[in-house]
């Protein structure tokens, strides 16, 4: 059930932060319930519905007259502001109706040039829609229930046993001004009622205040899942889940498999995996292949999550890797077909979109959302565990049939539904999963944003999970991690596919951790030397040899880089322990170079000297300097250029190796000046 999750108290503020101009404390109530529906995936996710209110407003010369505020375009109802809910002239939105037919072009001009304020953000694409429906607020949710009840086949049946003649049903059309008038005709042929149900789409709502129409949306959606919980099947058989390992197997696979089918140079898609009970009963439906491919919810997840999934089955993904190409050669080439069937209609005016999935269902795995970007990917499988209670409840109901597929191609290639996806150039490392050892400590965290800033998803491993938290906190969402010892055996292994599992592949490691530790050679302790040789070259062998693993898989190349140290080549009194396995990192570096270039796998590093981190502490520093009679910022710029190098210096070093495309087998110095620690 929703809960409804008005409280009076959070109304008035948000009226008292907004003033006391009346108009702007109803538009502060729009933002409030706004944002409360925004806040529940099972009323909207992701910037899906929209929501209005129709003011009085007075225009530069002091005459009142009446707006609709509605959300503007690329806002989310979850976070809107006011400045997201742009005022519209009124007047000339009615007047449209009298029109027999408008384009899509003239609707978004006429709209936008009947802004009160210019720089405000286009209107919603149903914007004429909200302002024929004569009320005060307007309220337009994608709710769980209400798609379930859109998509069955006896919709009108079902809609009056639960609703009576409260909701009036309105044929499927495109949003837009055809949908706008038959809206509002159908409102007019049912006065007293309480709201419209879109089929095939969603949920309308109004009322005189913000409160009543927020309620009426809460009551309409609770309704209905009363109805659907009545009749929803019961749990089915638990499924046993596979290891971490044989997933990372079948998803970087299967990533490499997508990854064949794009251009030459395109970042593979990052990953978003969900193995919850609920999703891994669900695939085990016996009727999962019809499911596979009956469509999507609404028509608005078209853009996210393409028509329909991409389907492995058990057999598919036991029979590897061939198996598991030619499913998606199969989808590739039904897309490829999908488009040439429909885009004739336009006169050769659509360009066809990539034909790659953005989710799938893999039997005993789980659903999986893809996309450039981790945010993408998560986007597409919220989505995409949406539909799958959808399809639950509606074939528990009597079925789950959504639009065809000329409408939804119509959709999917519709300018306005793009558009919501934003354009600009893309991020330098977009799509690139970038797995961090030390991520947790100064350079490996510096150097993970550096990464992330750059487009990169970021996968930290580090031993202490309280600094892990910490450090992807500071990185923001959609970044993950894993917490161990990394000189364990099969640490690295391991961490390695804890991120396949998490992001479906890996792009390129970045070997940085490390520690420095002490000792004559000449009385050097066996357990010291080692210990060290553990975490100084033995770790940075076995991500290196997992990070291969996964290279090979995706068949796509990949990177490793490493952080050697300037011990390697010039070493210190006192810190063979330390140098010795570094020296040693140092060759590695240079044979998985020569092992490795066919494969497009490059391998550099990074030669870094007098870092604040763990392993030159504020105590070192401190003697350091003492020892040799100068203060620390001296100590510290004791380097040809006089000054400190930073942890984000090494980061921007990573950074600017792992974008020099035809460089491998190299290690750049980032210490300031060294002659004794220069390469030749």
């Amino acid at each position: 059930m929703i809960a409804n999750r008005w409280q009076d108290s959070e109304a008035a503020a948000f009226q008292d932060a907004a003033g006391q101009d009346p108009a702007a404390r109803e538009l502060a109530l729009r933002v409030y319930t706004s944002r409360l529906i925004g806040m529940d995936p099972d009323l909207v996710m992701h910037g899906g519905g929209n929501t209005s209110v129709k003011l009085k407003a007075r225009d530069i010369f002091g005459e009142e007259l009446d707006v609709i505020h509605i959300k503007g375009s690329g806002w989310d109802l979850e976070t809107i502001k006011a400045a997201g809910l742009p005022a519209v002239r009124m007047a000339p939105l009615m007047r449209l109706r009298e029109l027999a037919a408008l384009s899509d072009e003239d609707m978004v001009n006429i709209q936008r040039s009947n802004l009160m304020d210019s720089t405000a953000p286009n209107p919603s694409v149903e914007t004429l829609l909200h302002a024929y429906i004569p009320h005060t607020y307007v309220d337009h949710t994608h709710a769980t229930a209400f798609l379930t009840l859109a998509n069955l086949p006896e919709v009108a049946e079902a809609t009056r046993e639960i609703f009576g003649s409260k909701l009036a049903l309105v044929p499927y059309v495109m949003p837009g001004f055809a949908l706008a008038k038959l809206a509002a005709e159908t409102y007019e042929a049912h006065p007293g009622i309480e709201g419209l149900l879109l089929v095939k789409h969603g949920h309308f709502a109004w009322g005189p205040t913000a409160k009543a129409s927020y309620d009426k949306i809460i009551e309409h959606t609770n309704l209905v899942e009363e109805w659907l919980a009545s009749r929803r099947p019961g749990k089915l058989v638990a499924v046993a889940r596979p290891q971490t390992a044989s997933v990372a197997e079948t998803l970087a696979t299967l990533r490499g498999a997508i990854a064949r089918h794009l251009p030459e140079g395109a970042a593979m898609p990052v990953f978003d995996l969900r193995d919850g009970d609920a999703v891994l009963d669900f695939l085990e439906r016996k009727d999962l292949a019809s499911l596979a491919t009956r469509g999507v919810a609404t028509p608005d997840h078209v853009i996210r999550t393409k028509g329909h999934p991409l389907h492995l089955t058990r057999a598919d993904v036991a029979r590897g890797p061939e198996a598991i190409s030619a499913v998606v050669d199969r989808f590739v080439a039904d897309y490829i077909a999908y488009f040439e069937r429909n885009a004739p209609r336009f006169g050769g005016a659509k360009t066809m979109l990539s034909p790659v999935p953005n989710l799938a269902w893999i039997e005993g795995i789980g659903l999986v959302g893809m996309g450039a970007n981790a945010t993408a990917a998560r986007i597409a499988a919220d989505i995409g565990e949406q539909t799958l209670r959808v399809m639950a409840d509606g074939e528990a109901r009597g079925g789950f049939y959504p639009i065809r597929e000329a409408d939804l191609f119509d959709m999917e290639y519709w300018s306005l539904e793009q558009a919501k996806l934003g354009k600009g150039a893309k991020p330098a490392l977009q799509g690139q999963v970038v797995l961090v050892t030390g991520g947790a400590g100064a350079i490996g965290l510096a150097t993970a944003k550096v990464f992330a800033a750059a487009g990169a998803t970021l996968f930290l491993v580090d031993r202490d999970q309280a600094a892990l938290d910490t450090a992807l906190a500071s990185l923001g969402r959609d970044h993950a991690g894993h917490a161990c010892d990394i000189t364990a055996k099969g640490a690295a292994a391991s961490a390695v596919a804890a991120c396949v599992a998490r992001f479906g592949g890996l792009d390129i490691l970045i070997s940085n951790a490390g520690a420095a530790m002490t000792g004559d050679v000449a009385t050097l302790a066996d357990e010291t030397l080692r210990a060290s040789f553990e975490l100084n070259f033995f770790a940075h062998q076995a991500f290196a040899q997992a990070a291969v693993a996964v290279f090979r898989r995706q068949g796509r190349g990949g990177q490793i880089l490493f952080n050697v140290s300037k011990q390697a080549v010039n070493p210190g009194k006192g810190f063979a322990a330390y140098g010795l396995p570094k020296a040693a990192t140092f060759f590695l570096l240079r044979q998985l170079a020569l092992e490795l270039g066919g494969e497009g796998i490059r391998v550099n590093g990074i030669n870094a000297d007098r870092i604040r981190s763990g392993l030159l502490t504020p105590e070192m520093i401190a003697a350091r300097s003492s020892a040799r009679n100068i203060d620390e910022a001296t100590y510290m710029g004791g380097n040809l250029l006089r000054k400190e190098v930073e942890a984000v210096h090494v980061g921007e070093a990573f950074l600017a190796l792992a974008r020099s495309e035809r460089t491998t087998a190299h290690v750049m110095t980032v210490d300031g000046g060294n002659i004794e620690a220069a390469l030749r």
